[in-house]
């Protein structure tokens, strides 16, 4: 396997070190290919990322990447919408299933799974910025909103085959269009599906989490309740995330770059670590995988965590701990 390795930018260039040293414990075959792209490559060139970077991204299988900043920059447009596009990622999943010993603010028993669609919606591109007024089009399609559907059923098939079709169909025809495409891919394929409007579901997703198994909604809406379900699991430096398309996959912490704490070595590398585990699900190294899950749940156990879980220890003393745990 050939995997692009983006480090990107701030706690990025410290989290995804850690998690590949857990990657490396394994001894896989399995050939990295680093990239510098982000913020600082656009400080000294004016790009954050080349045409040259997606070519070599493309001869890779998938990416590892870490994070990114916001470039300060009108024209600048993100990396990731960038590479979502033109690796036609189109599908975002999100697992949320509470670590053991992880202090929550809410129920514990519960494991669902955010599918957002990840190349249209409001992160189209297609945007105008005037003096007095700025456009930005949402795009719904049908061809996006039935292969996200399909890409949820899939999952809900192999889970409770139960779907939860998140929109705001009483407001936005587009809406209306997402859902009635999803619904049809649902009943297709025999999947149970219910309807919740994302305003309600943002209330209900906190009070009742337990209701719910497979989640499947348009890309703004599921960016928004991705980072809400990573707060009910106990923060964002806990969750990763998948981007897969049909050819490519990219894995990532669905955190930031997080500036404040840049540098410092008290990022938590779980995110970045638990994506890792990802990768090697899709992979097909199952073993491998459930190995990491393993050792992190002991390590949080045994309370060798960051300052963000109440702990002293630093991003490499947690990814140690779990690579002696694996080994």
């Amino acid at each position: 396997m050939k995997v692009a390795i983006i480090p990107g930018d701030g706690i990025g260039k410290e989290v995804l070190p850690s998690a590949l040293s857990v990657l490396d414990a394994f001894g896989l075959d399995i050939e990295k290919v680093p990239l510098k792209i982000g913020y600082d490559k656009w400080k000294k060139t004016g790009s954050a990322i080349t045409d040259d970077d997606i070519a070599l991204i493309k001869q890779c299988d998938c990416v590892l990447f870490g994070a990114i900043t916001t470039v300060p920059d009108p024209n600048y447009r993100s990396v990731l919408m960038l590479l979502r596009k033109e690796l036609d990622l189109y599908a975002n999943i999100r697992p949320f299933t509470p670590l053991e010993k992880v202090k929550l603010p809410c129920a514990r028993k519960f494991d669902f799974v955010i599918v957002r669609e990840n190349t249209e919606g409001m992160y189209s591109g297609v945007e105008e910025l005037h003096e007095d007024v700025a456009y930005t089009t949402r795009i719904i399609t049908r061809k996006g909103s039935a292969r996200i559907a399909e890409k949820a059923c899939k999952l809900a098939n192999m889970r409770k085959k139960e779907l939860t079709i998140v929109h705001k169909a009483n407001v936005l025809k587009s809406d209306s269009f997402f859902r009635d495409v999803c619904t049809g891919v649902a009943k297709k394929n025999g999947i149970a599906y219910n309807e919740m409007l994302v305003d309600a579901m943002a209330y209900d997703m906190i009070l009742h989490p337990g209701k719910y198994d497979v989640i499947v909604t348009t890309n703004l809406f599921g960016d928004i309740l991705s980072d809400e379900a990573a707060a009910m699991v106990g923060g964002l430096g806990l969750c990763p995330s998948a981007n897969i398309g049909d050819k490519y996959a990219l894995f990532e912490p669905i955190h930031g770059s997080a500036p404040d704490i840049a540098g410092k070595g008290i990022a938590n590398p779980i995110a970045a670590i638990l994506s890792v585990k990802m990768m090697l699900e899709y992979a097909g190294h199952t073993r491998e995988a459930i190995s990491i899950f393993i050792a992190v749940n002991k390590v949080i156990d045994m309370g060798i965590v960051t300052p963000d879980l109440g702990g002293t220890y630093s991003t490499i003393d947690v990814s140690n701990a779990i690579i002696k745990l694996i080994r």
